[in-house]
């Protein structure tokens, strides 16, 4: 049985897009530069110059948002494409690009019912064997939705800091967000992916092996980033609880909401309850945000309260308490 922790009133996030002024600090001189400073030749031999991205909170390029975690498994590509699909749904106005840096184990394309469209991916686009353009898929539902493929025959090490800045570099000035869907743990994937984040999306289950990994994430994010690097404004990070089960809670037989919280420290971007549509959503290629007008699904309408959470909207925690039991229940058990 697990021990309950005190329980302290709950955070969630009600996230200001605007992230103030800049710090005056002196600041470091980040790898891209010093890499674009020491391989000069090398770059020009290779062909085009490669662009370097944005200084950090300029308002005229797009946010970068990693989701990530320390544990596999805890729902990160399910999330990334809700959340994703959400914001383009929200705002139509807006154009969003969801990433994928899962390289060798392409998982996104099939979320998003995008698999049998992939011709170029994202390994392509940073040996210059095609333009982003090309290698960018539009979604058929909403065409301010692109997604960029992993390369399924490629390993890891494929990806480049200097590549990686510089397919960024040019999604951020066309794209209001650039949502990254980062494989878990501390790998060479994960970490290019938190390096250039602007946001943090931290996904984690309600058990502590989970916990105890996505803490070691919110550390690597913290002081390996590239704002930190810079002495720019931190990344802001925030918590999403995925398959939580508040009567599993209630027995003690898994963490809370509070005891998650107390562990990590992260304001709640959002909770995401166990539902059996997830998968089914998943087999059928459409994000499970997508299905709240035809399922009335809990786990659509919990993405739906993340994004507007993300977007700065006030949103109640839903979903987070027991179902009172019926009558024939405690009666019969």
């Amino acid at each position: 049985m697990l021990r309950r922790l005190a329980t302290p009133a709950l955070r969630t996030a009600t996230i200001s897009r605007s992230f103030g002024a800049r710090t005056k600090q002196k600041k470091m001189v980040p790898k891209t530069q010093k890499l674009a400073n020491t391989n000069t030749n090398s770059t020009e031999r290779q062909g085009p110059k490669m662009m370097q991205l944005h200084e950090p909170d300029d308002e005229d390029f797009g946010r970068i948002v990693a989701v990530t975690s320390g544990k596999g498994g805890v729902g990160k590509t399910t999330s990334a494409a809700s959340f994703a699909m959400g914001i383009a749904a929200k705002d139509e106005s807006k154009k969003v690009c969801v990433i994928d840096f899962d390289i060798g184990l392409r998982n996104l394309d099939i979320h998003l019912g995008a698999e049998r469209r992939v011709i170029f991916d994202f390994i392509n686009v940073i040996n210059q064997d095609c333009t982003v353009g090309q290698a960018l898929i539009k979604d058929k539902r909403y065409p301010n939705l692109s997604m960029l493929a992993a390369s399924q025959t490629k390993d890891k090490d494929s990806l480049t800091v200097e590549g990686v800045e510089h397919v960024l570099a040019t999604l951020t000035q066309q794209f209001d967000y650039v949502i990254l869907d980062s494989p878990a743990g501390i790998e060479s994937g994960a970490k290019h992916a938190m390096y250039f984040a602007d946001d943090a999306i931290v996904v984690t289950n309600p058990e502590l092996s989970s916990c105890r990994d996505a803490d070691k994430m919110i550390g690597f994010i913290s002081s390996r980033s590239r704002r930190a690097e810079m002495g720019a404004a931190p990344v802001t990070q925030t918590l999403l609880i995925t398959r939580y089960d508040p009567e599993r809670a209630d027995k003690n037989e898994s963490l809370s909401i509070a005891d998650i919280q107390d562990l990590l420290g992260l304001d709640l971007v959002g909770v995401i309850p166990e539902s059996k549509a997830i998968l089914t959503c998943t087999n059928l290629g459409t994000p499970v945000i997508s299905s709240n007008t035809h399922l009335n699904d809990p786990a659509s309408g919990a993405y739906s309260d993340m994004v507007d959470r993300f977007l700065g909207e006030e949103k109640e925690l839903r979903f987070t308490t027991a179902e009172p039991a019926s009558f024939f229940s405690r009666i019969f058990g």
